[in-house]
């Protein structure tokens, strides 16, 4: 066997079709098999590669056959092979410059994937909510696949009226049939899209919408850019795609998802890892709003609110540490500054508030943590009061009330905070074993105007004396409010009427509208 069979045995072995490419990259040999059998290596001889191939794949291709020097070899360069009647393939080309045949170049190229239709159309894109819960889905299982995230903007293709519709249609059936299951790409608002890929896909899938909106001959603007999710901690690489989308989707501009996504994920990994390290240094303060007793204006305990250094509001910061699974340790941290300061000397029958996150229930940490706080001086659990936040949903409301139950024995008071804002505030009503409701400032603020605000309050002071809970109003700002809520029989108010976060918790007001009793700090009762 001469050594040029052989030499073609090894060069087939490891491509499906050869070229010999001619100074103007027209087709001067091909052999081997075409991308279907209907276009076989005949239709390529003397042929120009750019009718081949499609339009986004020509610019990358001749680049890369350009900078090609005799001797050298380039790939592999993903191209889109066009097989007649709007379909493609998907494939892959090494090109090799030898010496002796120059000023023509050998090519060897390898199909991947099956032939498909460029303007196919196929399942309508998904919302964000339903791609995130996709991707939680794949990675919670036993064997989750390696991930990566694709995102892709058509910038200013939504404002094209009927034209840009058509297109539209067509790039997301494109997108569609990229992701992982054919129906896992998303819409993100604007022109901009997400979709879930197998990490070892290496198709070109913003190469593909550059052909299709050439293909409409339109001039917008493409770019993307894709993410790895992190096999070896999935659920932490989750919730920082999650914590970025949604960023993003607060933009509300049409920022290039190149810098959008990468920029909101470096800032969510940036964000986060000062967040442990303030929470492990104990970096931030606690401020103390007093909350009153409505009948005769005493200071019956205060509340700690977190405040970190150049922030003028700490939500933001909370949210993130929610969303990333971060907040039990921040809850703690909180609760050991908080009883720092019931020890101090001088603090008498001071009694705190704190907050913890739902999140920071699903599991038997805090609550074990804070016991042992608590545990030389465990007269100060009566100083302490619990507010469970709805922020973050609990998992298990029966196993967290189990929890919150342990702490109500130690002594430990519990309430349920912001009540009325949240989907779950009947639900923690019902099924959490509790002693106090803070009404929401939502139905505080507009009392004296909203009758409604006024007989929903009304109607759940009569439900929670019947509980025997107390309650707690929240933003209270005038007069008027405190003497309604008075009236309504709500027991304690909190808001600026009465005083903002300081430093130092206030336990005797110096003015206040309803004063009728100076210097006493009633009991939880």
């Amino acid at each position: 066997m001469s050594i040029r069979k052989r030499l073609l045995g090894f060069a087939f072995a490891s491509a499906d079709l050869l070229l010999e490419l001619g100074p103007d990259y027209e087709v001067v040999m091909a052999m081997g098999s075409g991308p279907t059998a209907a276009v076989g290596p005949d239709r390529f001889q003397g042929s120009a590669l750019a009718d081949r191939i499609g339009k986004a794949s020509i610019a990358a291709l001749t680049k890369a056959l350009s900078a090609l020097a005799p001797g050298t070899r380039i790939g592999p360069v993903e191209i889109l092979m066009t097989c007649g009647e709007g379909t493609v393939r998907r494939a892959s080309l090494y090109a090799f410059a030898m010496p002796e045949l120059a000023p023509n170049v050998s090519c060897s190229i390898s199909y991947e994937g099956p032939v498909f239709q460029l303007n196919a159309v196929g399942p309508p894109v998904i919302m964000p909510e339903t791609f995130l819960a996709r991707t939680r889905e794949r990675l919670d299982g036993q064997t989750p696949t390696d991930l990566a995230v694709a995102f892709v903007d058509v910038i200013g293709l939504s404002a094209l009226g009927a034209a840009g519709d058509k297109a539209t249609s067509r790039v997301e059936a494109a997108l569609q049939s990229a992701s992982i299951d054919g129906a896992s790409a998303a819409h993100l608002g604007q022109d901009r899209y997400a979709l879930l890929r197998d990490q070892a896909d290496v198709r070109d899938i913003v190469g593909e919408v550059r052909e299709l909106i050439r293909d409409e001959g339109m001039a917008v603007e493409v770019g993307g850019v894709d993410i790895v999710l992190s096999r070896e901690a999935p659920l932490n690489a989750f919730r920082a795609l999650r914590f970025a989308i949604e960023a993003c989707l607060n933009d509300g501009g049409t920022t290039r998802p190149d810098q959008a996504f990468n920029t909101a994920l470096d800032k969510t990994v940036r964000d986060a890892q000062s967040f442990a390290t303030v929470v492990k240094q104990r970096s931030f303060a606690l401020h103390y709003q007093p909350i009153v007793d409505l009948r005769t204006g005493v200071v019956h305990h205060v509340e700690a609110l977190a405040r970190f250094v150049g922030q003028p509001s700490p939500a933001a910061t909370i949210h993130m540490a929610e969303e990333l699974a971060l907040v039990e340790g921040f809850d703690l941290a909180v609760a050991e500054k908080a009883i720092q300061r019931l020890r101090r000397p001088g603090s008498g029958l001071l009694k705190i508030a704190i907050n913890v996150s739902g999140g920071s229930l699903n599991g038997d940490t805090y609550v074990a943590s804070l016991l042992r706080m608590t545990a030389a001086i465990p007269q100060d659990r009566h100083r302490l009061i619990v507010e469970v936040t709805e922020s973050t949903a609990l998992a298990d409301v029966a196993a967290a009330n189990r929890r919150l139950s342990v702490l109500r024995e130690a002594g430990i008071k519990v309430c349920i905070d912001d009540f009325g804002t949240g989907a779950a505030s009947f639900d923690y009503l019902r099924s959490l074993s509790v002693d106090t409701v803070k009404i929401d400032g939502k139905f505080v603020r507009d009392l004296e105007r909203d009758l409604k605000s006024r007989t929903m309050i009304a109607h759940l002071i009569e439900l929670c004396g019947s509980l025997h809970l107390t309650t707690i109003a929240e933003f209270i700002e005038t007069e008027a409010t405190a003497d309604l809520l008075r009236q309504l029989g709500v027991d304690y108010g909190q808001g600026w009427l009465f005083g903002k976060a300081e430093a130092e918790p206030r336990t005797v007001l110096t003015t206040s509208p309803i004063v009728r009793r100076i210097g006493a700090v009633d009991g939880w009762g």
